[in-house]
């Protein structure tokens, strides 16, 4: 690599008093020590109500609370031309439900991500899931420093195999040594060392280890039990010392408080060292399996110590083939029996400690630096094989595959004024006649803060600008409704729109609230939701409850303490969810009695609010019906085929073919997008892809609707022919579904991609 290299770590950093502070600064350090044409930087996530003295390495710092300064964070990081953001995930570090705020950073980054999973859930809740996937859908690749993680992430999140890179945790490069040079320095010379260290919390089994030392001490009456480490911030700040004294308490009562050292203090790497070098046996008495990674049993393993622990995943994986002991979860008895038979078996345990240090030589940090740094070149220049579809990063360009259109707005911009967007053409000239609507406009918004939170090209901000007016100019305040249509000559035509003009403007506003890269647009956006919000309480339109419900997914996650918002959320979709209880059947599971317009944006409505309330049950039937859906518009020969305009509202007759409209191809990829972020089923990009190549030709007539030139796009699909007029809802229809199927793609894997192309030009 003879090229310069900008390279960014976000997660927690030292001197943050944490793993994941302490693994993010050695792999910063690791990595840019490994070449010369390598700028690293370091972007702190900083917990709630603490202040840091972060070293020079840490070039931008985000209260993990403020959702502004994730995007702050995401204009640095493009505005410096990082070449790739290595991400640092672990649950409890980021803000918002289950961490949900760092995605509004991830989102907005035009370059490719790496994310170092921490932690792999085994049984996610649904929320966790959601966020979970997001990040590993944008990330280009995942590592993982287990064996167990790679096997859950593709049993419990169906991620791709390629996708999944194993980095054992790095430890660092310290000759074998003997422990007596190091006892004596620490002031433990002559005694048996037991040592457990780390942040002090209850799941790691400190009482389990200190119930096991009565069977030590009557075989090693010399033995002590060192426990180094300060209390988990977060625990002190809930709890204060009450775990700790608990621990001194328990030993009091044994009556070995002598042989229990509680070091209640944060250590730098050179006192560790010291210590760890000190002891005889390490112990990791864990209490459950579900530990995917431990940067403390690395250590110890990689200096060589005999380590006596329980088998959690990192554990039993590391400690394999005779390199440690494994003892049952919560055994006392077990781990009391284990560690002093290795106190009174010198040669047992020098072996073990050899096994050990011998296995780890891979793992030193200068090794992981290096595997780091080769990972990332990959994903930024990737090896392509011939005839294969390049692997998608964060550059929109990484997306220009002869089966993915690129973006093109050309066609967009003319059909703008300074007002705001045309509502009509003819053919692909502007028809004044028809003036604007809001519908339109609010969809040109929602395109627009799409584009922002899926990392591609953005429009102009003074058309975003414009788009938000004419959607505030079309609030009427005296009738708390938007006004719909406007003439040529800026006059309203009526007081107020209808129940689905108003449903999607508040689509528009709570996305605008989230995805906006202006905080001031992001505010108005919030605030103007909560106004109009309590208006669609007393609609009756299934399809405004729906779009109601996808503005609400975006503005209760940039304004979470709105009670409101979210009791409302629940109400539309008990509503959703009452209609298909009264309607549905066996055999046709839907919302209604007949197929009409915007179908698939009611099980997505669903899908989307069962995740944010952690419904099972609204997932599921969000789910159903949509699968169901799936087969009323796909045709026999196994293309799309939208329910038509000719039989929107017909009751018990099967669906009319024609007319077919593009909103409803750009709503089901929509609401394919959403399934797959809900269960990662190949079905649902497979099922995208059949709905985006409708604009293509893929359909009854063979033709394409679209220029993929301007992005123009005709107004739907007659029995002979195309439309030929080229509206602006049919436009944004396009672009919208565009973005979101590239959304899909970004986050599929390159042999996933390949194989549905191959499959779909077989």
């Amino acid at each position: 690599m003879t090229q310069t290299r900008k390279i960014a770590f976000v997660g927690n950093s030292l001197p943050r008093r944490c793993g994941i502070a302490t693994f993010t600064t050695d792999l910063e350090q690791a990595v840019s020590k490994t070449s010369a044409n390598v700028e690293t930087a370091i972007v702190a996530m900083t917990d709630h109500g603490q202040v840091y003295d972060y070293p020079h390495s840490v070039h931008l710092q985000i209260a993990d609370d403020d959702l502004a300064e994730y995007v702050a964070a995401a204009k640095y990081l493009n505005a410096e031309k990082f070449d790739i953001v290595c991400l640092q995930h672990e649950f409890g570090i980021f803000g918002g439900n289950d961490g949900s705020h760092i995605l509004a950073l991830l989102s907005r980054l035009t370059m490719p991500v790496v994310t170092t999973l921490h932690t792999v859930l085994a049984e996610p809740t649904p929320s966790q899931r959601r966020v979970f996937n997001n990040i590993v859908d944008i990330s280009s690749k995942v590592v993982v420093m287990a064996a167990r993680g790679r096997e859950l992430l593709q049993e419990v999140y169906d991620v791709p195999a390629e996708k999944i890179e194993f980095v054992p945790h790095g430890i660092p490069e310290i000759a074998f040594s003997e422990p007596d040079e190091a006892k004596t320095k620490l002031g433990f010379e002559g005694r048996s060392v037991i040592l457990t260290f780390g942040l002090l919390s209850p799941n790691k089994g400190i009482e389990v280890m200190i119930d096991a030392m009565p069977v030590i001490l009557q075989s090693r009456p010399d033995a002590v039990y060192v426990v180094l480490g300060a209390t988990h911030p977060n625990l002190v700040r809930t709890e204060g010392e009450t775990y700790r004294q608990s621990l001194v308490a328990r030993a009091e009562d044994l009556g070995i408080e002598d042989h229990v050292v509680f070091l209640d203090r944060f250590v730098d790497l050179p006192t560790l060292l010291d210590f760890i070098s000190m002891c005889d046996v390490y112990a990791t008495p864990y209490l459950n399996e579900a530990q995917m990674t431990s940067g403390t049993l690395a250590y110890s393993f990689g200096l060589g110590k005999a380590v006596v622990s329980t088998p959690y995943w990192h554990a039993s994986e590391l400690l394999a083939d005779g390199s440690g002991v494994l003892v049952p979860f919560g055994d006392s008895e077990a781990i009391g029996r284990e560690i002093a038979a290795l106190l009174t078996d010198d040669d047992s345990r020098n072996a073990i400690r050899r096994r050990a240090y011998a296995a780890s030589r891979s793992m030193t940090w200068q090794r992981t630096g290096q595997r780091y740094l080769s990972l990332f070149e990959a994903v930024i220049q990737p090896k392509i094989r011939p005839g294969a579809v390049p692997p998608v990063g964060r550059k929109p360009s990484a997306l220009g595959s002869p089966g993915v259109p690129e973006l093109q707005f050309a066609y967009l911009l003319s059909m703008c004024d300074d007002t705001g967007l045309f509502q009509h053409a003819v053919h692909s000239v502007p028809d004044r006649s028809h003036g604007y609507c809001v519908d339109d406009n609010a969809r040109a918004l929602l395109l627009s803060v799409t584009l922002m939170a899926s990392g591609e090209t953005q429009l102009p901000d003074i058309l975003t600008t414009r788009f938000a007016s004419f959607v505030q100019h079309a609030w009427n305040p005296d009738q708390k409704h938007f006004r719909n249509f406007m003439g040529f000559d800026r006059r309203w035509l009526e007081d107020k729109g209808s129940e689905d003009s108003h449903g999607r403007t508040l689509w528009a506003l709570g996305q605008c609230a989230l995805n906006d890269t202006s905080s001031a647009r992001r505010n108005w956006a919030a605030d103007l939701f909560a106004e109009a919000l309590p208006t669609a309480v007393d609609f009756t339109s299934p399809r405004a409850w729906a779009f109601t419900l996808l503005g609400l997914d975006g503005y209760c996650a940039a304004r979470r303490h709105d009670i409101n918002a979210r009791r409302i959320r629940s109400t539309f979709a008990d509503r959703l969810m009452a209609l298909f209880s009264h309607v549905a059947t066996p055999d046709r599971p839907w919302f209604e009695e007949g197929l009409s317009y915007d179908n698939a944006r009611l099980p997505q409505a669903l899908i989307l609010a069962g995740l944010a309330a952690e419904k099972p049950t609204h997932i599921s039937t969000g789910l159903q019906s949509l699968r169901w859906l799936m087969t009323m518009q796909t045709a026999r020969t196994g293309h799309f085929r939208p329910v038509g305009s000719d039989g929107f509202g017909d009751v018990g007759l099967p669906p009319q073919h024609f007319d077919q409209q593009p909103v409803e191809a750009a709503a089901t990829i929509s609401a394919c997008l959403t399934a797959w972020h809900a269960e990662k089923r190949p079905e649902w990009q497979s099922n995208a892809r059949m709905a985006l190549d409708w604009f293509t030709g893929a359909n009854d007539l063979s033709l394409p609707l679209v220029d993929i030139d301007t992005g123009s796009c005709r107004d739907g699909l007659h029995r002979a022919r195309p439309n030929e007029n080229r509206g602006a809802e049919s436009v944004l229809a396009y672009l919208l579904g565009l973005v979101e199927y590239r959304r899909i793609v970004r986050s599929g894997s390159q042999s996933a991609i390949s194989s549905q192309l191959h499959a779909l030009s077989a």
